[in-house]
């Protein structure tokens, strides 16, 4: 038996046992019933948007095609599942079964929308298709993937327009949920729009800027603030931001003056001070009278402290002259909102006679109502900003006057005319389970994040009562929807 301390929580991310285990009973009965290779389509989508946010930014992707690279049950896995007992202390697993998993490599298609992208309830985030035993048994590491990170991403992109351009820092590494969800949070809060993490694993796997200076212990160890500014000014000349609200926060901008003439005599320049307590809008004007008078008008104030998209903008209306913000415990944890609903629903599975047969799944809410298809979103927009999108079947293909209805209030249409620029989210990410696909480097994928939020009204983006973009099905795969509803209700 393997300690905890033998197997290294990131390198569990490829791993198949990342996974329920309702997925490979069901994998089993597939198997079992000889269905295990037939044709099916699901998709991976969310229902509501976090935070009651306008949008979500879809992240997670190029960990997922990792994930999926390294997908197989190893000798160890199956060696564990035969282990498994049913209620009558027989094994769970015929041994078939787990010698069929060990010849098992995945070979599904994937379509996936790139990080970076914004999206909304209902639309397929990823498209999968292939042997419905793999799908089943993709499901819960791919929500896992997606959800968090997108989540995180969608947190850090409201954080960041409440700085309104002002640099974020990522501070989350203590108070994040563990190892996996430090390192996730740290990459997810880039793309969303943080300028650098705390947090020196994340930096070293994934090349985003790291930052940080001292804490309350330092100055706390030496005899008094003066003597511990000093000191480290003398060991970290080029890395100076002093925190100065271990004692008197206004006596601690006067030390941090004191040593920043230091530097300035020995050729280096103090990059600022840090608030973490206390009004950190009076603080900051008052702290900024200081470093202006004392000759230091390019010093930084950073602050910290519990910090949140809302209290960074109550901060902005009181006119606080703070210009870096570090926000940790509410970003890495998405406070208020601890997950992002992603589901995952099979949609399509391939007849006897080779055609498709679609698939819907009925609840007493509509919005819990799924939709049939092989889906794709089609994205338009005019000469300035995204105008609405649709989520049209391929099978059915898109028609060039495309009509949006609301899935949750058919009411709600929106007309759009032919010859609209658009563009398709979904794009081909593995074909026969062999990777078609180049993902962007990280930085990139963040210029993605800023050049998609930048194309929606503004309105989309306010924290209170946003404008609801239009999104909807295409009128046909709307019809085609209802008529299955109706069907399965037997009132058709």
């Amino acid at each position: 038996m393997k300690s905890e301390t033998d197997i290294s929580p990131v390198a569990l991310s490829g791993r198949a046992l990342l996974t329920d285990l309702y997925q490979i009973t069901m994998a089993y009965g597939y198997w079992k019933s000889g269905r295990a290779e037939r044709e099916a389509v699901f998709h991976l989508f969310f229902r509501n948007s976090p935070f009651q946010c306008g949008f979500t930014l879809t992240a997670g992707l190029a960990p997922t095609i990792e994930f999926l690279q390294a997908f197989q049950f190893t000798e160890d896995d199956r060696a564990f599942l035969g282990t498994l007992r049913g209620n009558d202390d027989q094994p769970l697993f015929d041994r078939g079964f787990l010698d069929y998993l060990g010849t098992l490599r995945f070979s599904c298609d994937i379509d996936g929308i790139p990080e970076g992208t914004a999206v909304f309830p209902q639309e397929p985030l990823l498209r999968i298709q292939g042997p419905i035993l793999q799908c089943q048994l993709l499901e819960t590491a791919l929500l896992n993937l997606i959800n968090f990170q997108s989540l995180i991403a969608t947190k850090a992109a409201r954080v960041c327009l409440a700085a309104r351009g002002e640099p974020v820092l990522e501070f989350g590494l203590r108070r994040a949920q563990g190892v996996d969800g430090a390192l996730a949070a740290s990459r997810a809060a880039y793309i969303g729009g943080c300028a650098a993490t705390s947090n020196v694993l994340a930096a070293k796997l994934y090349g985003i800027p790291v930052r940080g200076t001292h804490a309350h212990s330092w100055v706390m160890s030496f005899d008094d603030e003066r003597e511990a500014f000093r000191a480290y000014a003398e060991a970290m000349p080029n890395n100076c931001v002093f925190l100065v609200d271990t004692y008197d926060t206004l006596d601690g901008v006067r030390r941090a003056v004191e040593a920043g003439r230091l530097l300035r005599e020995r050729g280096h320049e103090m990059v600022g001070i840090r608030l973490d307590s206390g009004d950190l809008a009076w603080l900051s004007v008052e702290a900024r009278k200081i470093l202006d008078e004392a000759g230091f008008p390019n010093a930084v104030i950073v602050a910290s402290n519990d910090l949140d998209e809302h209290i960074i903008a109550s901060l902005k209306e009181q006119g606080a002259m703070i210009n870096v913000w570090g926000v940790g415990t509410k970003l890495v944890t998405a406070y208020d909102q601890p997950a992002l609903g992603g589901v995952y629903k099979l949609s399509a599975v391939r007849g006897d006679d080779g055609h498709w047969v679609y698939k819907v799944k009925l609840s007493e809410q509509v919005a819990k109502v799924s939709t049939p298809g092989i889906q794709q979103v089609r994205r338009f927009r005019s000469d300035k900003e995204f105008i609405g999108d649709g989520i049209f079947d391929v099978e059915r293909g898109a028609p060039a006057a495309f009509t949006i209805v609301d899935p949750l209030d058919a009411t709600r249409r929106k007309h759009i005319k032919p010859e609209t620029p658009s563009e398709d989210l979904l794009v081909p990410i593995f074909r026969r389970g062999k990777l078609v696909y180049q993902p962007p480097v990280l930085g990139d994928v963040r210029q993605r994040a800023q050049a998609q939020l930048a194309m929606f009204h503004m309105g989309v983006k306010r924290f209170v009562n946003p404008h609801q973009y239009p999104v909807g099905l295409e009128l046909s795969l709307h019809d085609l929807k209802t008529e299955l509803v109706l069907r399965a209700r037997g009132e058709k």
